[in-house]
């Protein structure tokens, strides 16, 4: 892994999951770690409901804008991490993988999202002290 390690978040509409993923992970990991999400079958925009629970959190993802799964973004990735999108994201060998299951919020309200955004932040927030062990301590 380089000095500053890259991860890439992939769900399949790149407008929930992986955007609050993407979200918590560029302010808790303070510039220590590359972070890139896409989607499988991108949506035009993201997910209102995604923006307002972020927002809750003092993050703002509203500016952001579903990009498509290329194959490059994976190339320079140190960690892929999958949220529903099967079998679409190719495998290179030397990558680490993870798939976590949560539900999808597209279509739900904001209180079904809020316990996703809780559980996605609980994993980036184990993933920065795994990327960046000093991270913990500090």
């Amino acid at each position: 892994m380089a000095d500053k390690p890259t991860v890439l978040f992939v769900c399949v509409h790149n407008a929930g999951r992986s955007q609050m993923a993407a979200g918590f992970l560029r302010e808790l990991g303070a510039g220590r770690i590359e972070v890139l999400s896409a989607g499988s079958a991108p949506k035009d925009q993201i997910n209102p409901v995604a923006v307002e629970a972020m927002a809750e959190q003092g993050i703002d993802i509203a500016g952001n804008t579903p990009k498509v799964l290329t194959v490059e973004a994976v190339k320079e990735s140190d960690v892929v991490i999958t949220m529903g999108c099967g079998d679409a994201c190719p495998i290179f060998p030397g990558k680490r993988y993870e798939d976590w299951v949560l539900d999808d919020p597209a279509g739900q309200g904001i209180e079904a999202v809020r316990p996703i955004r809780d559980e996605i932040r609980t994993r980036v927030e184990e993933l920065i002290t795994e990327l960046v062990p000093e991270a913990a301590a500090s």
